[in-house]
């Protein structure tokens, strides 16, 4: 029987904002991973000149967590796919802390006393011994996206939250089918163990 029109495109609907929405979350975790590699912060001395005995700092170098909220929620997107009702909504929600969580890690990063205490542990001995730390340049862009694709990932979350009761999952049809398959192959299993016995109360040998 052919699904009534409006239900027909109220799923057709439901899926195409759901494909928005994870095209939405890898974008905006792939914003995070890609900013979180690269150089923030370049070092120098008051001693040396410029670009000579320094040090460079990534986003990972000044926010240790920020690599791992972005691979989390990411993860907490793919579990979105994969519950339902109550489930899919509490999921949607770590997504939507896991964003912000990036977000805030990238405001981090960029703080003068973040830089300044990351730059004291990273810098070699004899570099900070031969004169005082100094910040020569900083690479604005890549803190920005890294918390724009915070914000994505938490807009995303609160949307998904809003929204995903309407969207399919995977979960409902993988859980049907494993369900008939268990059964049927019970079922199987306990009709060969019947005709075995009936087999030997007849006198037969089943095995022959």
């Amino acid at each position: 029987m052919t699904a009534p029109a409006p239900a027909r495109d109220q799923a057709r609907t439901a899926r195409r904002t759901l494909l928005a929405w994870l095209a939405a979350c890898a974008v905006g975790g792939g914003l995070a991973l890609l900013a979180a590699g690269r150089v923030w912060v370049t070092l120098g001395t008051a001693d040396s000149p410029a670009g000579a005995g320094g040090g460079s700092l990534t986003g990972n170098d000044l926010v240790a967590w920020l690599t791992p909220a972005a691979l989390a929620a990411l993860a907490a997107v793919l579990a979105v796919l994969a519950t339902r009702a109550v489930a899919r909504r509490v999921t949607s929600a770590v997504v939507a802390l896991l964003g912000a969580a990036v977000a805030a890690g990238a405001w981090d990063g960029t703080r003068g006393a973040t830089v300044a205490s990351v730059a004291a542990r990273h810098m070699t001995t004899a570099v900070t011994s031969s004169g005082h730390i100094s910040v020569e340049s900083r690479a604005w862009v890549w803190p920005v996206l890294a918390a724009v694709g915070g914000l994505v990932l938490a807009g995303a979350g609160v949307a998904a939250a809003a929204l995903s009761v309407r969207w399919p999952g995977m979960s409902s049809r993988y859980e049907r089918g494993a369900g008939r398959a268990g059964t049927s192959g019970a079922t199987r299993v306990k009709d060969a163990d019947r005709a075995m016995w009936d087999a030997i109360d007849e006198g037969e040998d089943p095995t022959a």
